[in-house]
C-alpha cells in the first residue's frame, strides 16, 4: 500500500511558511515527521542568516537531527510546501528520509521568480538510484497560493 500523507503535517509546513513570509523570508516551509510525531518545523531563512543553503528542508533536517541527537532519519517523512531543489533532495537522501511529500512544483517556484534548477525529484530519484518515496502535488493549490502571498509582501520587492 502506498504512503498516505497527512494533511495536518502539510498544514504545519504551510503555516510555518507564512510565518517566514511575515519575517521577510522567501515562501518555503517544511515539517519532518518520525514515528507519528513532528520532530522539526522550519521555514527558509536564507536572507535572515545570509546562508544560501538555509532552505526550509535543510534547516528542518538540521533541526530534526539535533532534536533526536542522530543524523539518521530513517523512516521519517518530510512535508515541503514546494518540491525540494536538488540540494534539499540530496540532503533528504543523505539523512535517509524515507518519503518526500511536496505541494507546489519546481515549475511553480520558477513562475514566481525563483532561480530553480529544473530537475524534478523523480529525475533525481532515477539518476541517483535512491529508494525515497515521492508524493507530489499534495495540497498543491494551497502551496501555490503561498507564492502569491509572498509576491504581494514587502519581502518579494527586495528579491
Amino acid at each position: 500500500m502506498a504512503f498516505q500523507p497527512e494533511e495536518r503535517y502539510m498544514r504545519m509546513a504551510i503555516e510555518k511558511c507564512r510565518k517566514g513570509i511575515a519575517r521577510g523570508q522567501s515562501p518555503f516551509g517544511a515539517c519532518i515527521v518520525k514515528d507519528g510525531q513532528a520532530i522539526a518545523l522550519e521555514h527558509n531563512v536564507v536572507w535572515e542568516t545570509t546562508d544560501i543553503t538555509a532552505h526550509a528542508e535543510v534547516t528542518a533536517i538540521r533541526a530534526a537531527c539535533k532534536n533526536i541527537d542522530d543524523i539518521d532519519l530513517t523512516g521519517a517523512v518530510i512535508y515541503s510546501t514546494t518540491e525540494p531543489c536538488p540540494m534539499c533532495f540530496s540532503a533528504s537522501h543523505w539523512a535517509r528520509i524515507g518519503t518526500i511529500v511536496y505541494g507546489a512544483s519546481i515549475a511553480d517556484a520558477a513562475k514566481a521568480g525563483f532561480n530553480e534548477l529544473e530537475v524534478s525529484n523523480e529525475d533525481l530519484k532515477r539518476i541517483g538510484g535512491t529508494g525515497v518515496e515521492i508524493v507530489p502535488g499534495f495540497m498543491r493549490d494551497e502551496c501555490v497560493k503561498l507564492f502569491e502571498e509572498w509576491l504581494s509582501s514587502p519581502a518579494s520587492r527586495s528579491y
